[in-house]
Formats: C-alpha cells, structure tokens, sequence
C-alpha cells in the first residue's frame, strides 16, 4: 500500500480528515501530571485514548520532544508506539539536508521512531528529498505554503513568471512517482490554497491553521480536498489538546476533536 492510499484508508476508516498536533508542552499540562515519572507521555496517552475515535492522524512537533533532552525523546518514543494501527502518524521535524544526512533522518524517522510520514523543508533540491521517498509506503508533507506570518518572506518569491510556492508545488507533482510526497499548505491561505489544489489534483495536502492561527475552516475545506472531498488532513494542536486544562482536559479534548470532525464531514456532505 503506497502512502496515499494509506491516507485514504485511514480517512475513510475514522470517517475523518482531523489531524491532531502533539505539541506537548510542559508548562501548559494539567498540574497532576507533573508528579509523574513521565509526563508528556502519561499527558499524550490520555490525550490519544480520549480523541482517536474522531481523528485520522496525529502529528508530534519534534521541538516540544528535543527541549526536554533524552527524557523528551523516550516520550515521543512512547507516544509514536502508542497511537493505534491504522491511524497515521506524522513527525513534525521539518528536516531538509543534503543526501547523505537526509538518508540518517529518513532512517531515525522511519525505521526507528516508526512514524509513517514527516515534514521536510523542499530548499536543499531533491537529492535532500529523496532518501524520504524511497519507501512507497512512507510519505513526505513538503513545505509549500506555510500558515504563518513570514511565508511572506520568501515563498511569495517571483521570477517574473512564477511564485516560489508553485514552483515547489510543481516539482513535487512531478517526483510523486511513488504516490507517497504531498504538500503542507496553511489554511491562513485559502485563495493559494484552491490555486495549489487545482495544480496538485491528486496530492495529499497537510493543512494547519484552522484552530488558534485563525484560518477559515470552510473554505479550507471546500478549496482544500479533493475532487471527492478526500486527500487532506486538517491539524489543530492548541486548540483540542489545550482546551482544558482541569480534570476534564482529556473529555474536552475529545469534544474538540469531535467538533471539528463534525464540522469538516458536514462542509464535505454540502459539497459532495
């Protein structure tokens, strides 16, 4: 089963396009927790177990795990071996080096850790790139169109003829032999992002920005997935997993997580 697939089967599985950041934080965690011998692992088990019936992928951002040192990484460990088959797992690493490094994170990510998919920056060219996509089965989200503020900064780049974002969307269409490369596009962008869908029909598209960033859910439904209202996985991290932080932040979580996957299945229902 090549990585696309393995997308389209989790979504229809879940019956969902949600995606949840692990962006655990340990100063932001319900105060119980710290007494534990592992606290970011005991906080992201809970947080799995309570949302994993609305949710199709989870996506761990490395930073929160490497500030913490070795203890940080035993966590991400644990939490990568924790989620259950079936749901996808993404490392949030945004690594992009030349060949011969790229291969030892491709080999740390995926043979290790055990992530199915990770988030690569497109800068370094393909050789940087094609370590990650040798194995059909794992898969790559390329930094196209980034949903903060400094995207402006050099992904808007043009040569006269065309933007640096849709160039990297256009190489990328062309390496996806393996059905196995998609695309990070925020939801901050919703006119580019109908552009990019248009220009990458059969591409699986990251998209984050729809929770405390403040992108439009609607039209990054609408302009986001594809012709059959699949093939995109939509990430709120601070807005599920820190929607409380009393006793209940584990049914809260579920709620929010259950909220958007309501929302997104009712958008794709009115369209298709």
């Amino acid at each position: 089963m090549d990585f696309t697939e393995k997308i389209l089967t989790a979504c229809r599985n879940q019956k969902s396009l949600v995606c949840v950041g692990l962006d655990t934080e340990l100063s932001k965690i319900p105060e119980f927790f710290k007494k534990s011998d592992d606290p970011i692992f005991e906080f992201n088990k809970a947080i799995i177990d309570a949302t994993t019936p609305f949710v199709a992928a989870y996506k761990p951002n490395l930073a929160f795990y490497e500030a913490l040192g070795t203890k940080g990484l035993i966590a991400l460990e644990k939490t990568v071996h924790y989620i259950p088959e079936g749901i996808i797992k993404i490392a949030d690493a945004k690594r992009g080096d030349i060949g011969n490094t790229s291969r030892l994170y491709a080999k740390a990510f995926f043979e290790y850790f055990k992530f199915d998919a990770i988030t690569i920056s497109p800068y370094l060219g393909a050789d940087s790139i094609a370590p990650f996509i040798e194995d059909e089965s794992k898969g790559v989200f390329i930094l196209c169109l980034t949903s903060n503020p400094g995207s402006k900064d050099f992904q808007y780049f043009s040569n006269g003829e065309q933007t640096l974002y849709k160039e990297v969307a256009q190489k990328i269409n062309t390496w996806n032999v393996k059905k196995n490369c998609g695309l990070v596009i925020g939801a901050t962008h919703p006119g580019e992002l109908k552009e990019l869908r248009e220009m990458v029909p059969d591409l699986p598209v990251l998209i984050p920005g729809i929770g405390a960033q403040g992108g439009d859910l609607e039209l990054s439904v609408t302009y986001g997935t594809d012709k059959n209202g699949e093939l995109a996985l939509f990430n709120s991290s601070r807005g599920i997993i820190y929607k409380s932080i009393g006793e209940d932040f584990a049914q809260a979580a579920a709620k929010e997580a259950e909220i958007l996957q309501s929302a997104i299945n009712h958008i794709r229902k009115i369209r298709y």
